[in-house]
């Protein structure tokens, strides 16, 4: 098959879009399926992407604007016909839309016009992050936007049951459940690592680990609460805007910047209990990577987590904003090594069989649905 993915952020920028285009490559590639990618232009970004399979894939850069107050994120402003040209030049069976917004929503339109199939992959709330952001007033416009991009896409695929529900109770058509795959040949308890451990935390001390962008949407000054727990070490992998404040408001917090590959691992497989604090999560593959390190996780009962925490089995959900029970269900884990080590054996056993290869497949089936229901009844151009 010819895929033609459009990533509305990309490469050197990494983030949950770029990491779940960038696992679809490689596994479709080492299939032998051809590949291209359409992202953002920006400053050291490379032409081809070299695959671990040795395979070169072409991406192709549009023209961009930095976004206002986050410099590494690229708004495309590429026009349609632009996009046209350029997904004609590949001739794809399939358009991949990954977190489409505006440079997604113009290569909707190209597909239509061309013919071409899409499967959009939702994975951003940006309803929800207008909100977080001070400017409510622009949730409606969004959802609006979102309406008007996903309803052109051949199908919609939601990762999780709260964001499907969500999608349809805001009017969008078509919408599949697809969630992540995690490589659980990567993340793994056998890579506890005792010389780091020593260096994160004394001997006496419980790790609560978080691992994602220090941004306000996800809510990390939330750990605040379990940063004076005696016994307590709380530790940040990550980068992003909101650093400094964290680091004046949890001066005890251990901050290890942006980790990853191996490292990444030996840090979550490190830790005691894995603390996602952030509201807006569509899926949350960091999640699904504590998991798969044996490490049980603890979040808010919102969005994409509410399937992947199976309450006192896995870990915990607690209400959002309640943070006493962010407090309590942390205490529960932390200060109970047996039940610790329980709930760590559950986690890893649940993900067990949501790899990339799985997922690749499953979508690859959405791929030949799309194609089909687009042979069938084409949708108006």
């Amino acid at each position: 098959m010819r895929i033609q993915m459009v990533a509305e952020s990309f490469l050197p920028l990494m983030n949950g879009v770029t990491n779940s285009v960038l696992r679809l490559v490689d596994e479709y590639a080492a299939a032998g399926h051809d590949l291209s990618i359409i992202a953002p232009k920006q400053r050291g970004a490379d032409r081809f992407l070299r695959t671990s399979s040795g395979r070169k894939v072409r991406v192709r850069r549009v023209p961009s604007l930095p976004m206002l107050g986050y410099g590494d994120v690229r708004i495309a402003t590429t026009n349609v016909s632009q996009l046209r040209r350029k997904i004609a030049d590949f001739a794809p069976d399939v358009l991949h839309l990954a977190s489409p917004t505006l440079l997604g929503g113009r290569a909707v339109v190209a597909g239509q016009r061309l013919g071409i199939p899409t499967v959009a992959v939702y994975q951003t709330d940006i309803p929800g992050y207008t909100a977080k952001y001070g400017m409510p007033f622009l949730e409606s416009a969004s959802w609006q936007l979102l309406r008007d991009v996903h309803n052109r896409a051949t199908l919609t695929l939601a990762p999780s049951t709260a964001t499907r529900d969500q999608l349809k109770a805001h009017d969008i058509e078509r919408v599949h459940l697809w969630r992540r795959g995690v490589d659980t040949s990567l993340f793994s308890p056998r890579h506890r690592d005792a010389s780091l451990r020593a260096e994160l935390a004394s001997d006496y001390e419980r790790i609560v680990m978080y691992v994602g962008r220090l941004a306000a949407e996800k809510q990390v000054e939330d750990l605040r609460v379990l940063h004076d727990t005696p016994g307590v070490r709380v530790v940040i992998i990550g980068e992003g805007p909101e650093e400094p404040t964290l680091r004046a408001l949890m001066p005890r917090a251990r901050f290890r910047g942006f980790r990853s590959g191996t490292d990444l691992a030996r840090h979550l497989a490190t830790a005691d209990v894995f603390v996602h604090t952030g509201e807006l999560e569509t899926f949350c593959q960091t999640i699904q990577e504590a998991m798969a390190s044996g490490v049980p996780a603890i979040a808010p009962r919102s969005g994409g987590p509410i399937d992947l925490i199976s309450p006192s089995r896995t870990g915990w959900l607690y209400t959002p904003g309640q943070l006493d029970e962010l407090v309590s269900a942390s205490r529960d884990l932390l200060f109970d090594d047996a039940k610790r080590a329980s709930f760590g054996e559950a986690a890893l056993e649940s993900v067990r069989r949501r790899t990339w290869p799985v997922l690749a497949e499953q979508l690859m089936g959405y791929y030949e649905q799309a194609i089909q229901a687009q042979q069938l009844a084409p949708l108006p151009r």
